[in-house]
């Protein structure tokens, strides 16, 4: 039976529309295929061939050279040398041990250091290089490229390590650096990708951990052609990073090294300041360490011997020591009272040997007593009496404000560690920290500075440095960074009466060239360079003792305190000889030989010495044996 033409029409259109339908959708489909083609194969052909080359090519940071450590006249405090290692990949490498095995055959690395190196490897992850062994020879280097076919994922480099040519002078100063460590990296939130690169160094201590951000530059890259073993075909590509920022610190380091040769033996310290700029030229400290050590990987039983030593060579004494400073802050108490107006330069008030307060005696020094004393023969004979009398009219909270006028009780901003605020008590103090309330005795005690009362070497060094300027003397230790200079920091007047300064400073004049003067015996003698200073002994127990009969830990500090020359300061210096006994024996002429070191720049002649010193300055002079810094100086330019 035929169907109706009109049916026939229906069917036909039917059929067009599922055909025009279907022909579009695969015209659609073949669209986008087209369109995904040409994207990844022009549009991100660049992406993804950078991909498949990644299966060949190894980018690797390059360690920046660490900038450079001067000490004021370029003498070289910290540099750089050649160190050759070894590192290794550990999925380049397959079985670790089995690689360390064979590396051992060709270089030192007995069954510890695998074990060590081992861990390493195992502890990073797979496709960090880790350096397995350093400063190797270029021997031991040589017959690890040759052997290169043999030794996947183990590759020899060249890099730098850090130097100090000046050893154990600055160790406290400049500090050292060390490998990064787990530790380093769990307690800092630097995330520079150098902290990953293997054995790569970075500040412990002292300037070198203050200065870090400064002295570490800015990574490197290199890209490398690799073989299906990890090994380098060829490099393809570097880009050097920048260096680090070169650092010229205000010490002088003959000067230093003359006070470290000055107090060996000792433990002891000692700062001087140039009192025009706030300069610290010398930070000395003894015992000291070599930091070399430290950088190269100290062994257990040097650390051992460093930690176990009962003068503590690893504490930076004169910045972290805080110590009673005993008859030294005595110009504080005075410039107290004088400033109050509750005295004047001539009053006198008489020394019978010790006063009673509240029931109890505070004894001065000499039991039989001075008799009558003003403010300079009090200073001279260094009378406790006259001190304790000020502080009872004048009052601790009078006093601990003089004392942070003339820079105690102060942290001052040093590139330094642990640098020391020590401590200028007063009434809140004591409620606060010991929760009892102040009494008169406290008072008494600290007009002598003992009791509460901490200053470290560096601060006595500043007060020293205010006193003999009348300015707010702030010390400083960077000098310059790459070539640029440090603004000098501002130094205010202190807004203290000349006239009491005058008084103060005659006073420590009296100390040391009047022949009572506790500190005669450590005279300048020369004219035009003669000194000013104060004596200190300040008592490690609450009782008195015979420092020849008592244990050396048991024997009081030895303190001295002065300026040179007189008339025209220039330097400032403190010291402290822990346990040395009396300022004036002890601590005034080792503060004399190094006020006249800094002023002549090397040993003076014997004429400035009084004539009974001479013999031992002499013998001094031929048996210490300082550095060669001329030879240090031109062995640096050379390398």
């Amino acid at each position: 039976m035929r169907r109706p033409p009109r049916d026939n029409e229906e069917s036909t259109r039917g059929i067009t529309r599922r055909s025009l339908l279907l022909g579009t959708a695969w015209l659609a489909f073949g669209g986008g295929l087209a369109a995904r083609m040409r994207y990844l194969q022009v549009d991100q052909a660049d992406q993804y061939r950078l991909l498949a080359d990644e299966n060949r090519i190894k980018d690797r940071l390059i360690a920046p050279a660490r900038g450079l450590i001067w000490d004021r006249n370029g003498i070289p405090l910290a540099t750089n040398e050649q160190n050759y290692r070894v590192v290794m990949v550990r999925e380049d490498a397959g079985d670790p041990s089995e690689a360390l095995e064979k590396l051992s055959k060709l270089i030192p690395m007995d069954d510890a250091a695998r074990a060590k190196a081992l861990k390493a490897v195992m502890d990073r992850a797979p496709h960090v290089p880790v350096a397995v062994a350093d400063r190797l020879t270029w021997e031991e280097v040589s017959a690890i490229a040759v052997n290169g076919p043999a030794l996947p994922g183990i590759t020899p480099e060249v890099g730098l390590s850090r130097n100090y040519p000046a050893a154990d002078d600055l160790c406290h100063v400049v500090g050292y650096v060390g490998p990064v460590s787990d530790y380093d990296l769990s307690r800092i939130d630097d995330k520079d990708p150098l902290l990953q690169i293997p054995k790569f160094q970075i500040g412990k201590s002292g300037a070198e951990n203050k200065l870090e951000l400064q002295l570490r530059g800015t990574a490197g890259n290199v890209r490398n052609e690799v073989n299906a073993g990890g090994r380098v075909i060829r490099e393809l590509d570097r880009r050097e990073g920048n260096p680090g920022a070169n650092v010229q610190l205000t010490i002088d380091a003959p000067l230093q090294n003359f006070i470290q040769a000055r107090l060996a033996g000792e433990s002891a310290s000692a700062v001087v300041i140039d009192v025009e700029t706030g300069d610290l030229l010398a930070c000395g400290s003894v015992p000291t360490f070599d930091p070399n050590k430290f950088v190269r990987g100290i062994s257990t039983a040097d650390y051992g011997e460093l930690t176990g030593n009962p003068l503590n060579p690893l504490q930076g004494k004169a910045v972290q020591g805080a110590y009673p400073p005993g008859s030294t802050f005595k110009m504080v108490t005075a410039l107290a009272a004088l400033d109050a107006g509750l005295i004047d330069t001539e009053e006198t008030v008489r020394c019978g040997g010790y006063v009673e307060v509240g029931g109890r005696r505070f004894h001065c020094w000499k039991h039989s007593g001075h008799g009558h004393m003003n403010l300079n023969l009090s200073l001279r004979n260094s009378c406790d009496v006259y001190y304790y009398d000020l502080a009872e009219r004048v009052g601790i909270e009078r006093i601990s404000r003089m004392s942070r006028r003339l820079g105690l009780g102060e942290r001052y901003d040093l590139p330094m560690s642990a640098v020391s605020s020590g401590l200028a008590p007063d009434k809140a103090w004591k409620l606060e920290r010991r929760g009892a309330e102040w009494v008169i005795g406290d008072s008494l005690n600290a007009s002598i500075g003992q009791g509460f009362v901490l200053a470290s070497p560096l601060q006595l060094a500043v007060m020293t440095a205010r006193l003999a300027t009348g300015r707010a003397i702030v010390p400083r230790l960077v000098k310059s960074v790459n070539s640029t200079e440090v603004p000098l920091l501002d130094s205010p007047s202190l807004e203290l009466n000349e006239n009491h300064l005058r008084a103060v400073r005659q006073g420590m004049y009296s100390v040391s060239n009047n022949r009572r003067g506790t500190a005669f015996a450590s005279r300048i003698t020369e004219d035009g360079k003669r000194l000013g200073g104060k004596t200190g002994t300040s008592q490690v127990s609450n009782n008195r003792v015979n420092n020849r009969n008592v244990p050396w830990e048991q024997r009081d500090h030895a303190l001295f305190v002065g300026f040179a020359p007189f008339d025209a300061p220039k330097y400032a210096v403190s010291v402290v000889v822990e346990h040395g006994g009396g300022g004036s024996k002890a601590a005034a002429p080792v503060a004399r030989d190094i006020l006249l070191h800094a002023m002549y720049g090397g040993y003076p002649p014997l004429a400035a010495y009084p004539a009974a010193a001479r013999g031992n300055a002499q013998r001094m002079q031929d048996d210490l044996e300082l550095r060669d810094f001329d030879a240090l100086r031109n062995e640096s330019s050379r390398a």
